[in-house]
């Protein structure tokens, strides 16, 4: 008797493009390597891109011969990340933003405040929040060495926090997709301070989309403590967090007669307590230096200026346009009101959805800062990534994304 088979769709079965952790995307990472080593004027860039350019093109290699993702991908990490971390750390060089870090630990211990009171040019200036000063520390305690480095520590809270943010079951391949990105490998390397604010971000909004209010409230809180990035993540998420406990079997609210806006009330009141107890002693004990190092320099407004300028909108109107700067910012608070009023109209309904709507707003505010770069954009491709990952409905395209990271 003769069998038949079922009808399908001929592209039911179709694999996507390998697009991500193919041989063509480890040579498009070893093209950006190699020209960060050929063009760069920073030291630490050169050797990132000097090594990472063999750990791509090795990646490349095996993945046209048709070995594993898996060992493709770990060779990837073994070449952008740990090579060039052992060789800057044996030769005691990293970015400018790891020593401005170790020495606010060190000032943050004498003084009470991490920020210098009278800074004249740009490497007195520090453009962070008074928690990111907690990842200089040990250096601070114990002394300068290799695991007192605060690129070590920076790095180890950025993979814990986006482990915890990511599902149970999936989280080694997204992860090692992540640290071999060029945008993550750099600052793993050579220190990144925007890394532990975006996996902060990450583990705020997964524990908001689980409906766990407090813990959400600590990890945004203490994102916010670190870098003004992180706070665009906050009114999200306590939308998303209302979201979730209006929705059917929330564990926020299941069996317990609480109010669906109750969770998100006490996820911002912890948020605000735990960013005010690590920010406002030391914003508090100079009020003109806080303001000097975290506002006015950033936002281009002193005599120094930040080495955070890539050709992007906001630089570029503040450089070469009459009053370009107030254009810009005007434009950044536009931004800021689109947002807040799409979260009105339409609040996100899933951890997908919410960490979308936040590297958007990301993107706009990068754009439109008068000094920004382009090294800023970790935040919305790592936040973009982790949703893919997510047991969330989300757009088709990151769907694609998320079995070719899977």
């Amino acid at each position: 008797m003769a069998t038949t088979t079922p009808l399908t769709p001929p592209d039911q079965h179709r694999e996507p493009p390998p697009l991500l952790g193919g041989a063509c995307w480890w040579a498009l990472c070893a093209a950006a390597a190699l020209g960060l080593a050929a063009c760069s004027s920073l030291g630490p860039h050169r050797v990132w891109g000097a090594t990472a350019v063999l750990g791509y093109l090795a990646a490349a290699l095996l993945t046209a011969r048709g070995r594993s993702p898996r060992t493709a991908g770990a060779v990837a990490v073994a070449g952008a990340v740990l090579l060039p971390l052992l060789w800057l750390l044996a030769v005691d060089r990293a970015q400018l933003e790891v020593r401005v870090v170790a020495r606010s630990a060190g000032l943050l211990l004498a003084e009470g405040t991490p920020y210098l009171q009278h800074p004249v040019v740009p490497t007195d200036f520090n453009p962070y929040l008074p928690g990111m000063a907690v990842f200089g520390l040990p250096e601070a305690v114990a002394g300068p060495g290799p695991l007192t480095d605060p690129r070590l520590w920076m790095g180890a809270a950025f993979l814990g926090a986006l482990a915890l943010a990511l599902p149970a079951g999936s989280r080694c391949a997204p992860l090692r997709w992540i640290a071999a990105c060029p945008l993550v490998a750099l600052p793993l390397a050579v220190g990144g301070v925007d890394l532990p604010v975006v996996g902060l971000m990450c583990l705020g909004l997964a524990l908001a989309g689980r409906g766990r209010a407090d813990a959400a409230g600590l990890a945004l809180g203490a994102a916010a403590a670190v870098k003004w990035t992180a706070w665009p993540a906050i009114p999200v998420a306590l939308a998303l967090l209302a979201a979730a406990s209006r929705s059917a079997g929330c564990p926020a609210d299941r069996g317990e007669g609480r109010r669906p806006d109750r969770a998100a009330a006490r996820c911002g009141l912890v948020v605000l307590l735990t960013a005010a107890v690590l920010v406002l002693p030391a914003a508090l004990r100079d009020p003109g230096a806080f303001r000097a190092h975290v506002v006015d320099f950033p936002l281009g407004l002193t005599d120094a200026v930040s080495s955070a300028a890539s050709p992007l909108p906001g630089h570029l109107l503040a450089t070469h346009v009459p009053g370009g700067r107030t254009l810009a910012l005007l434009l950044l608070g536009v931004s800021a009101l689109l947002l807040a009023l799409s979260l009105l109209l339409r609040p996100p309904a899933t951890t997908a959805d919410a960490a979308g709507r936040i590297a958007l707003g990301l993107l706009l505010a990068i754009a439109f800062m008068p000094a920004s770069r382009f090294g800023y954009l970790v935040h919305p491709l790592v936040l973009l990534v982790w949703a893919a990952v997510r047991e969330t409905p989300v757009h088709p395209w990151l769907l694609r994304v998320r079995k070719q990271v899977s």
